[in-house]
């Protein structure tokens, strides 16, 4: 997905505090936006998205908890207060009290009506894992939520998250 350089000038020319501010957006990582601030520019979005995956690897615990307390959960669409509703604010609950952080999920390659079943199954499956199984498996998906997030940024074609998605981050 090669992207024309004129596509990432706004960015690459942007204040240092502009860019930090809009990268906020895609992951709430300080150092996770620091670092792709600072290492602007960026030849294409491919060099800029393989730039935010090392970011992420390399989070520690502490830049890991400080970008999952920046996520938040959306609302459920109208008319799903429901009993999946019900089942899902549980499962939330049940993995926040477990792991003490939100969960968080991309939904990027799911329409709106595979959303609320992913979710669910997610949640379920997850809750088995061990803290530091898990911890990795949300940096992943933390990853590929920044991902989807920078490429809309800066307008790019690209996977588009499911709509309405069902209490999860965006």
């Amino acid at each position: 997905m090669p992207s024309s350089p004129a596509r990432l000038e706004p960015f690459n020319s942007a204040p240092a505090d502009s860019a930090v501010q809009a990268l906020l957006t895609c992951c709430h990582s300080l150092r996770w936006a620091h670092r792709l601030a600072d290492h602007r520019p960026y030849p294409d979005l491919d060099a800029l998205l393989a730039a935010a995956d090392e970011a992420v690897y390399d989070l520690t615990p502490a830049d890991l908890a400080e970008a999952l307390a920046g996520e938040s959960l959306t609302p459920l669409p109208d008319g799903a207060y429901s009993a999946a509703h019900t089942a899902l604010s549980a499962a939330h609950a049940a993995y926040e009290s477990r792991f003490g952080h939100v969960f968080v999920v991309c939904l990027d390659d799911f329409s709106p009506d595979e959303a609320l079943d992913h979710v669910l199954a997610g949640i379920r499956s997850r809750l088995t894992h061990d803290p530091e199984e898990e911890r990795l498996i949300t940096s992943e998906e933390l990853r590929r939520l920044a991902r989807g997030r920078l490429t809309r940024l800066l307008g790019e074609p690209g996977p588009r998250p499911a709509r309405n998605s069902p209490n999860v981050p965006d």
